[in-house]
Formats: C-alpha cells, structure tokens, sequence
C-alpha cells in the first residue's frame, strides 16, 4: 500500500497566518510540528517510511523536503510534482499514473489519499479500521466518514444505507455543505456523516471509475506517458474528486469512524483544538485578556490586548491583523478574494519567505531601500546571481559565511561585513555546522525580488 498526502492546498481561511506561499499545511500550530509532519507520523503506524508520498505544487517542493526530511527519512525524495494546481481529482490522476509508469505498481495496488491537514485522535484507532478496510478497497473505492457531534455547515456529508458489515456501508449519496436546518436533520436522522475527504482504492478500481464517470482523465491515464500528462496538465478542468467521481459512482463503501476529527478549515475550528482558560478564551503568543470571554487570540510579533470583547478571533501578524466574530469565521476567504482584487502581496506573501537553502524576513522597506533577515542552513548554497539595480551589504550576526564576489572569494564572520556592487555576480554560502544569520541592506533605484539574474543554481532554479 501507498500512502499519499495531498498537500496542494492554500488554505485561505486560514489567513493571514496561511498563505499561498506558506499556507496551512505547513503551520504549526499547537506546537507538535506542522500539519504536514503530524499526518506524515499518523501514515506511519500503518506505511512504511518509503511508501509515504506527497502531491503538491512544484513551488512547495523545497518546504516539504524540510519538513519531512526529520519524519520519514533524511532526504525526502517521494513528491509528486504538479505543474500548477487543478484541485483533487486531477492529482489523483497523476498519482495513479506515477506510480504506474514509474513505481511499477500492479492494478491491485491500494493507494490511500489523505489531506495534509486534518487533525484525528484516537489515531490507533483510526489507523485499525483503515487495515480493515484494505479488502474492499480491491473492489470499490472506500471513503472515511466521521460521526457528526453537532449541525456543522462547513462540512459535506455523507448518506449511508442502513445496513453494512464490519462498520463498512454502501453509499446512498454525497450533499454538499448544508443549512444549519438541514445538518441538523442530518444528525437527527443518524444516517449521515461527515465528509472527511480521505480515500482508500485499487489502482484498478480508481481506473474503472474514471473511465465511467472521468473519461478524460482515464484516456490520459491511458494514452500518454507520464512526462505527457505533465505537459497537458494545465489543459485539465479543475475539478474535485467528488465532483469527477464520487458523486456519480455507484461502486463506494464507506468506513464509519466514530472518531475525534477536524479538517481544521476556519479559525473557529482552531478554537475547538485550542486549550481554554476559565473565561473559555484560547490564546497563543504574548496576548493580555481583561473581561474577555469566548475568543480566540494568536500573537505571532507584538503584545495583543483585547478588552471587554467576547466570541472574536483575532490573529495578529507581522504585516497583517484579523479581527472577526467567530460565526464568520468560514468567510474568511472573502477577505482574501479582496486583497487579490486589489493587487495586495498580504494576500499571498508573508513578510518571511521561504527557500530551498533557507529563509528571508523583510524586515523593513522603502522605494530605495530594503532590509532583510537572511537565514542560510548548514551546508546550504544561494545561487551565483547578480541585480542590476541594487547593491547589496551582508552583515553577519551568527555564523560564518563563505562569499563570492566577483572574481573575489572570503570568509566572513560574526559582526563581519561584505559589500555587493551593482551588476556583480555573487554567491552566499554557509559552511558551518549552524544556521548563518546575516542582515541585508539592498539599496538603489529599484529593489524588487525579480532584480535577479541567476547564472549557477544547485535548486535548478536558472
């Protein structure tokens, strides 16, 4: 069995601690590690190291390689790459040809697709029904539904019939996210389950199902090589699996779980993970309550006060501030749509940016001038490149760095400095055993990421 976490997502709902560029998957936030690292460590009890593998877009590669490298091995090597995102049934599609042409997997090969963000608890026992589950899935495809504790409308449900083996049910139907009146007629009813979005098949019955109710990506499947698909990606509908498949296929089971679970979708979720204090606020950070009840606060940067406020989440970071009744919560991503519209980096970008050798902090900015925090891990290498329209000055803070400029090359150490004409190419390295932290002042008549011209990358970035 292959284990597979789809990790593609951005998580707008999450924001403005999730972005397109460092979005949910990749957050921790209770302190145990990422949800990323968290799902990976659940995979494990039933998947060994070297069956565990990630689909997500090609710009994460490099933060997956990281987090997973401390999980599953070293040198985490099992991602499948895709050109840009075309939601969950396009993914599975690429996945089943992967490993097909390229793993050399059988049609009785069971494949499980989990999201990367979703929290489970008692994870024992979640892992036994999923062993017990290995039989159908060589003759249908088996999908997970949780039994709901309460009329939730942010998820989708899922009607089983009333009678099934082993805790394992046909399914009726799948209904899209309901009215508080219609979630609570389904937990009345008894019959209705939470949507949980993991699914168990055969690569042989994935296949079938998509030539029934997918033909499209069956013939892709089919008739193109793997290097193929890749090219014709982009040309796919984006469309989930749900929508491709579920919703027209007869052939399904799904396994009742009556399990603790949260997809972790909204801020309100959060809240629900989040340890209380007598006044039921959870908080995070460097946070000062007086007469407050009922909220959720994280401080990511600065000293947050909140007074005489109930029932809000209020998120703070370094270049943005949430501040939102808890029922609203699911709306979010409306916030986010608005800041697309008007062209706002905070709706993609964090002031941290993360790279395959390490990270960068804006720190501060101007129209001549920027400031950064730059973080180089051991043994990492930037790329030989040069600006045209800034120069650049290193100041060591921690570490040593070994620097290339011009034809000129040096070791430089803590509270030791180096200089970076314009139009000269250069290169940063950290050849110590530490993580080199240098500050940066860019200066001159343009200092946007896309001054940059690299000559020599190991990340293949030229």
């Amino acid at each position: 069995m292959k284990s597979i976490i789809m990790a593609g997502g951005s998580g707008t709902r999450l924001w403005p601690l999730s972005r397109k560029n460092y979005p949910k998957q990749f957050l921790d936030l209770f302190g145990k590690g990422s949800f990323l690292q968290l799902t990976a460590k659940r995979l494990l009890s039933f998947t060994k190291p070297e069956d565990i593998y990630v689909v997500a877009g090609k710009d994460y590669e490099h933060i997956i390689r990281g987090h997973l490298s401390s999980v599953c091995s070293k040198s985490f090597q099992n991602i499948i790459l895709e050109p840009c995102g075309k939601n969950t049934a396009p993914a599975i599609a690429l996945c089943i040809k992967y490993f097909i042409e390229k793993e050399n997997c059988k049609p009785d090969e069971v494949l499980f697709f989990s999201p990367a963000d979703h929290i489970i608890t008692p994870e024992d026992m979640f892992s036994k029904a999923l062993e017990a589950s290995l039989n159908y899935a060589r003759k249908a495809i088996v999908t997970f539904g949780i039994v709901p504790v309460k009329p939730e409308t942010g998820y989708g449900y899922i009607e089983i019939s009333d009678t099934g083996e082993d805790e394992c049910y046909r399914v009726n139907r799948f209904v899209e996210k309901p009215s508080f009146e219609k979630a609570m007629e389904y937990l009345n009813k008894g019959n209705y389950l939470w949507n949980s979005g993991m699914f168990l098949f055969s690569i042989k019955v994935m296949l079938d199902a998509f030539k029934r109710d997918y033909p499209m990506l069956y013939k892709m499947i089919k008739e193109l090589s793997y290097e193929e698909m890749l090219k014709q990606y982009s040309s796919l509908d984006g469309i989930s699996i749900d929508y491709a498949v579920m919703e027209k296929e007869s052939n399904i089971f799904c396994r009742k779980l009556d399990i603790e679970w949260n997809d972790v979708g909204s801020w309100d979720s959060v809240y629900e993970i989040l340890s209380k204090d007598e006044n039921g606020n959870a908080t995070k950070g460097d946070v000062v309550l007086v007469d407050a009840k009922s909220n959720i606060v994280l401080s990511s940067e600065k000293l947050t006060a909140v007074l005489g406020t109930s029932n809000l989440a209020i998120i703070e970071t370094a270049d943005a501030i949430l501040v939102s009744d808890r029922k609203y919560a699911q709306n979010v991503r409306e916030v986010v749509n608005i800041l697309k519209s008007r062209n706002r980096k905070e709706a993609d970008e964090h002031v941290t940016t993360y790279r395959p050798w390490g990270s960068y902090t804006v720190l501060e900015e101007s129209e001549r001038y920027k400031i950064k925090k730059i973080i180089v891990n051991p043994g990492a290498t930037l790329s030989l490149q040069r600006h045209f329209h800034r120069s650049e000055h290193w100041v060591v803070v921690k570490g040593s760095a070994s620097v290339k400029i011009g034809e000129k090359e040096m070791i430089i150490h803590e509270n030791e400095s180096a200089y970076v004409p314009k139009s000269t190419l250069h290169r940063l390295s950290n050849p110590g055993k530490i993580p080199l932290e240098i500050i940066e002042v860019q200066n001159g008549e343009y200092v946007g990421e896309d001054d940059i011209e690299r000559v020599e990358d190991k990340y293949g970035r030229v």
